[in-house]
C-alpha cells in the first residue's frame, strides 16, 4: 500500500493507539515509512471505536459557540469534557494562545 499523503510505502507494525491522551490499546496498521502516517484496516478501526466507546472517549470532541457575557467572551464546556477533565465550577484552569488558531487550555 501506498501512503496517500506522501506516496511513501507503508509496512505493517503494532502500534499503540491513544485518544485524549488515554491509552486505548496495541492494534495491527499500515505505517508509511517516509512519514509515519498510521492506516487501519476497516475491522481494526471498528476495535477502536467500541474500545473508545467503552472508556467514554467517543464522541468527546464538540464544537461550541462562543456566547457574550457582560465585556467578556465565554466558551461553554460541554458535560462530558468537564467530567473527563475533572473540571468544576470555581477551579482554576490557564488560557494560553499557541497560535492565532490555537486555544490551550490547561486544567
Amino acid at each position: 500500500m501506498r501512503c496517500i499523503l506522501c506516496g511513501g510505502k507503508t509496512i505493517e507494525k503494532i502500534v499503540a493507539h491513544a485518544e485524549f491522551g488515554v491509552l486505548i490499546g496495541d492494534f495491527k496498521s499500515s505505517v508509511c515509512e517516509k512519514c509515519g502516517e498510521t492506516y487501519f484496516d476497516e475491522k481494526t478501526a471498528g476495535k477502536i471505536q467500541e474500545k473508545s466507546k467503552e472508556l467514554g472517549l467517543f464522541g468527546l470532541a464538540k464544537k461550541v459557540k462562543v456566547a457574550e457575557v457582560g465585556n467578556s467572551i465565554a466558551i461553554r464546556i460541554p458535560r462530558q469534557i468537564a467530567e473527563f477533565l475533572s473540571l468544576r465550577k470555581g477551579k482554576d484552569v490557564i488560557l494560553s494562545p499557541r497560535t492565532k488558531h490555537d486555544l490551550h487550555i490547561e486544567v
